[in-house]
């Protein structure tokens, strides 16, 4: 098995910038790893560099320590499963899950072995005999998975395999990819999502990729971590804005006091706002934006210390859970979750209390500031 070690990796075509900028990144042996970020920060085309689909514009890729930039696909001992499944249509599942395989001359009687093992995996044994067409979309899906283990590659690579499928389908296959993953071995990971109930999910490594004029200025990489440190400290306001659903609320302010326990803010409207975190560089003045999550702030009826008014100006009830959308005089309304069905109506006029511990606070760059202990 193989880890996979990214170097200052860019993708540029014809001249244009780069769709893919400076991505240094290390995947450890048998780690999951996962690219995601909105549509088109590159995190297929960067997958794509990974197995020999796309040549690299500039950097270096190593895999099992080995250099990889001028290697074809089949000499990159890398399997990958596409959105799209790939299967061949006249072929049954035991001769898809196979094709590989013949093509490398492996006696019949080996091939057959592997087969078997992978399906009863896969829990597909029973479906060996049939076509592609009389599968459901998860089976289409475990076969093409099936065809990309029987290799014993070093590397597994998914390109937003689980898209195609629906709602509750997805949820399965996602428990169903992490048990393989668990069960099959040590090989590494390459799994490309747009979606980030997936990449909290499934990954050990999260990779968050960002689009635009950033790119050119700090390169593709937001952000690289395990999932609840995304979560817990974004290192940006991209990152903050992308990772958690929904996503974390934001206050624009300016920077009143600074002590022990942390920044005091002022909203434009007033409110006065106490973030427990260290101030760095920043000082009275300077304008900061103050975040906090909808499922860390508390919708209360009584004024206090760090509340801001705010009017509820929709409610979603779905159940386990409320969602009250807030309109606090800013641009965007905010956002405040709460467990179970509650009370909160249309037009009420309440006080969104928001923990200094639960603040997070980020400079004119856009950059977050380390939050204290509390």
């Amino acid at each position: 098995m193989a880890g996979v070690s990214l170097k200052n990796v860019s993708k540029s075509y014809d001249g244009m910038p780069a769709v893919v900028r400076e991505v240094s990144l290390e995947i450890a042996k048998g780690e999951f790893c996962v690219f995601v970020g909105p549509s088109g920060c590159g995190k297929s085309t960067l997958l794509r560099m990974v197995a020999g689909l796309e040549d690299i514009s500039g950097g270096e890729l190593f895999i099992g320590g080995k250099y990889m930039n001028d290697l074809a696909p089949s000499e990159r001992n890398v399997a990958m499963v596409f959105q799209n499944y790939a299967l061949y249509p006249h072929l049954t599942v035991a001769d898809n899950i196979s094709f590989g395989l013949s093509l490398t001359g492996m006696n019949r009687s080996t091939i057959k072995q592997r087969v078997a093992q992978i399906a009863e995996l896969l829990q597909i044994s029973h479906l060996l005999a049939r076509l592609p067409r009389a599968l459901s979309g998860g089976q289409r899906q475990r076969v093409a998975i099936g065809r990309a283990m029987v290799r014993a590659p070093g590397v597994f690579l998914f390109d937003e395999p689980l898209s195609n499928l629906d709602a509750a389908l997805r949820t399965q296959m996602r428990v169903e990819i992490n048990r393989l993953h668990r069960e099959y071995g040590e090989a590494s990971t390459i799994y490309v999502t747009h979606d980030q109930v997936e990449a909290l999910t499934l990954a050990d490594k999260i990779v968050l990729l960002r689009t635009g004029e950033d790119v050119t200025r700090h390169g593709s990489v937001a952000q690289i971590g395990a999932p609840m440190e995304l979560y817990e400290r974004p290192a940006n306001l991209f990152v903050a804005g992308f990772i958690g659903s929904p996503r974390m609320n934001f206050v624009p302010a300016r920077v009143e006091a600074i002590d022990a326990a942390g920044v005091t803010v002022r909203t434009a409207l007033g409110a006065q706002l106490r973030a427990a975190v260290q101030a760095g560089s920043l000082k009275p003045g300077d304008a900061v934006t103050l975040g906090a999550r909808p499922e860390h702030v508390v919708l209360q009826s009584a004024a206090g210390d760090n509340t801001l008014d705010v009017g509820v100006s929709w409610v979603e009830r779905l159940g386990d859970q409320t969602f009250a959308y807030l309109d606090g005089g800013l641009e965007e309304p905010l956002l405040a979750r709460q467990e179970g069905t509650t009370g909160v109506a249309v037009q009420d006029k309440l006080h969104l209390h928001v923990p200094p511990g639960a603040c997070h606070l980020f400079d004119a760059a856009g950059d977050a500031l380390p939050r204290l202990k509390v």
